[in-house]
């Protein structure tokens, strides 16, 4: 095994695509594809990319994708909207291994210190590279970062999942779904592969009326938005009053999890509850015509996440310092 640093993601092997379409089963934010965008949309003049990778007869066993900055050093390639970042590496290969590979790799770069979030607190992965890497002078201190909310189906039909929700959901939902209907023409569009333009458009419309700070690298959102239709993953649901969007949620359904990614409603809507139909309509869908295993809110501790999911967990961050060299 050799420790190899690409700064390019077109100097990757092709086998490399072989290790992505495996990570990406256990997270989107794992994918090749977003990760691409991020690095085309979402860094600074200052940044640049370091892909750390761990190779074996010119195969590609693992890669741990960083950003390098003068001001931040050596950090997860990630941004705000990103709610999971690890080392991806296969299942199928010498773990321990792997990571001894990678942390002495690190331990000659010439930066001191790496910082990497948000990570999920019992990472197998992580743990075993940390633990290498203060065998190679690495100290390291955690921190937290967000709560993350997210509900197994378990083979649940939608009917069965709602019957679980607590009674303020369903009376809500009915009686804002009566006042909506009573005093106003409106309709759900959904759209996964087609007429994606005119989704953005709509969903720019109503995040323009919403509550929501203005985004940075507007590019971003768009760009991931029309990779992930091509790959038949997009849900993005816009609530129409006659032709005027009111409301719009973008989720995302990968390898069988469905992850609410943004939401945003019109606030001269709000008391329609627009957010709370178009959930209720988005979880329908997922349930029972993708059939997912897991629907995730991402980012957020609010208090209508935990209305609709049941398992909380703690993503963290961590800090990795290099210890200096002890005189003698």
């Amino acid at each position: 095994m050799e420790f190899v640093v690409y700064r390019q993601w077109e100097q990757l092997p092709d086998n490399a695509n072989m290790l992505f379409a495996e990570v990406e089963k256990r997270s989107l934010f794992f994918s090749r594809t977003r990760l691409e965008s991020l690095t085309q949309h979402a860094l600074t003049e200052h940044q640049s990319i370091l892909l750390l990778c761990v190779v074996e007869d010119e195969t590609i066993l693992a890669i741990l994708p960083l950003l390098k900055s003068p001001q931040d050093g050596l950090r997860s390639l990630s941004n705000h909207f990103t709610t999971l970042f690890s080392v991806l590496v296969s299942e199928h290969d010498s773990r321990d291994d792997i990571m001894s590979c990678l942390a002495q790799g690190l331990s000659k770069m010439d930066e001191n210190a790496i910082q990497l979030e948000p990570i999920d607190a019992n990472d197998d992965n992580l743990m075993s590279l940390y633990q290498r890497m203060e065998a190679c002078g690495f100290t390291r201190q955690s921190y937290f970062r967000f709560y993350n909310w997210s509900h197994p189906v378990n083979g649940q039909s939608f009917g069965e999942y709602m019957n679980e929700r607590p009674a303020n959901i369903h009376n809500m939902i009915k009686r804002k779904h009566r006042k909506l209907e009573r005093e106003h023409l409106y309709q759900i569009r959904l759209y996964d592969k087609e007429n994606i333009d005119r989704a953005l458009e709509d969903y720019q419309m109503v995040y323009q009326a919403s509550w929501k700070a203005n985004e940075f690298f507007t590019d971003f959102t768009p760009s991931i938005v029309k990779k992930f239709a091509r790959l038949g993953w997009l849900r993005l649901a816009v609530l129409y009053n006659e032709e005027n969007p009111v409301a719009a949620q973008i989720w995302f359904v990968v390898h069988g999890k469905a992850s609410i990614y943004r939401l945003a409603y019109d606030e001269r809507w709000k008391i329609y509850s627009p957010e709370s139909i178009l959930t209720h309509y988005l979880m329908r869908y997922v349930i029972d015509t993708d059939k997912v295993s897991e629907i995730d809110f991402l980012t957020g501790n609010e208090r209508y996440k935990q209305d609709w999911m049941t398992v909380q967990k703690e993503r963290m961050g961590i800090y990795l310092v290099k210890s200096p060299m002890k005189e003698h």
